[in-house]
């Protein structure tokens, strides 16, 4: 159970569902004195798609608490603002637009919701995959799950293509529900888009290796499912056969990554980049910490890099 006594320190929240195991219980303290912060984080664990009464507790307790400051939210993003909406004074355009909130924070006496995703997953995918990549490889970018990581990617994607920026020859969406492919459909048809999407209905993994299997060689398979981190396994078969020269990134950094085990079975013969979700947690959490802090955090440059740093530090 959730402990909601008011906070003697600025502090920051984390709401998960095992955010003790985090690193960021670890990367934090280390980022706070680097930061100057003078502040702590405390995790609030919920079970996925809890009773929204229980949203409302955490986000009415923050709301209300002069030192609580904010939180990022991970695996309720959608079900905590469908559940509070009223509660906030103001959203970003992202959080109206994917109707999720994955940062919370205060500008003066409102409670704001933004959703950071769009970002965050952005800037990680531009420093495994660079425009130049995209442009010389002319390979296809293969995306598992069809939720609001996945979404959020794309429509960073599609933003990019708007200004300018290279994007993958194709854009292929695989999803084990039916639902979650037409909510996609329909917000990227309200955005607008001349983007090469492909969007398949797979209910079992085996049907996801059938995808992987029309990719180019060079592609980028994610696993955006959340399986091997929030779920154990993965959206593919041992059976799997990744593209030459293929890149494998999980959104994950925990958990029992299978998704990356199956892609270093591969590593050598296939001469695959294996890539984790160390660089998405990192652009993740300070991006949040930026707003709930309302300091300026670069992404990219020697104070990244030394946050970078410090965040490797606690790795074991």
């Amino acid at each position: 159970m959730n402990n909601y006594s008011p906070a003697k320190e600025r502090t920051m929240y984390f709401i998960g569902v095992t955010t003790g195991k985090s690193s960021i219980m670890q990367v934090f303290p280390k980022w706070a004195d680097h930061l100057k912060l003078n502040a702590r984080i405390k995790g609030f664990d919920f079970e996925p798609h809890s009773a929204a009464e229980k949203y409302r507790e955490a986000v009415e307790f923050i709301k209300n608490d002069a030192l609580s400051l904010g939180a990022l939210v991970t695996t309720h993003k959608l079900d905590l603002l469908k559940a509070c909406g009223d509660l906030f004074e103001g959203r970003g355009e992202y959080a109206t637009l994917l109707e999720e909130a994955s940062s919370i924070s205060k500008q003066g006496k409102e409670l704001w919701a933004h959703a950071k995703d769009p970002i965050t997953s952005g800037l990680s995918l531009d420093a495994i995959a660079s425009d130049d990549y995209w442009k010389e490889s002319g390979a296809d970018l293969h995306l598992l799950g069809a939720g609001g990581s996945s979404l959020a990617l794309t429509l960073y994607l599609i933003n990019k293509k708007k200004k300018g920026g290279t994007v993958p020859a194709r854009i292929l969406v695989s999803n084990r529900s039916e639902g979650r492919l037409e909510e996609m459909k329909k917000i990227h048809k309200k955005v607008g888009t001349d983007i090469h999407f492909e969007y398949y209905l797979c209910p079992t993994p085996a049907e996801n290796d059938k995808v992987v299997a029309m990719l180019k060689p060079g592609s980028l398979i994610a696993n955006a499912t959340g399986l091997g981190k929030d779920r154990p396994g993965s959206p593919l078969t041992d059976d799997v056969v990744f593209p030459e020269n293929a890149i494998v990134w999980d959104f994950n950094y925990r958990g029992d990554l299978i998704f990356l085990d199956q892609a270093n079975a591969q590593k050598a013969e296939k001469n695959l980049r294996v890539e984790d979700g160390w660089f998405y947690f990192i652009h993740g959490w300070t991006r949040v910490i930026a707003e709930v802090f309302h300091i300026d955090i670069p992404t990219s440059g020697p104070e990244f890099k030394k946050l970078s740093e410090l965040a490797e530090s606690t790795r074991s």
